[in-house]
């Protein structure tokens, strides 16, 4: 039924308005780039990354910009900064399903869950 992604900024209990994410397909190590999008005010893409019908089984990633979006809010970080790109890597058994993937950060946690 279709892909999506929410952003939750939990050190500052908000949506991660304007994070970057990339939408990737992998296979055998190697990640071919589908998507780039900025997250809405709501920290949603403003479409599902896939609509009904287009996505297939198989193996993607999600690449979540944490640092860049914290610095952006004038969020103190160290050099490197502790969390810099989370990627989160999950396959995709029953297409005609939806899986939604929504990413709780902070600068220092993150968590994630297959959502509804």
């Amino acid at each position: 039924m279709g892909l999506s992604t929410h952003v939750l900024d939990t050190a500052n209990g908000r949506p991660a308005a304007g994070m970057a994410v990339a939408l990737y397909r992998t296979n055998a190590g190697t990640a071919t780039l589908l998507g780039r999008y900025v997250l809405n005010g709501d920290g949603r893409t403003d479409r599902p990354l896939f609509e009904d019908g287009q996505l297939q089984a198989g193996c993607y990633q999600l690449a979540f910009e944490v640092a860049a979006y914290f610095r952006s809010q004038g969020t103190p970080q160290d050099a490197p900064p502790f969390l810099d790109t989370v990627r989160l890597d999950f396959g995709i058994a029953q297409p005609e399903q939806h899986y939604h993937v929504p990413l709780l950060v902070s600068p220092w946690a993150y968590s994630t869950y297959r959502g509804s």
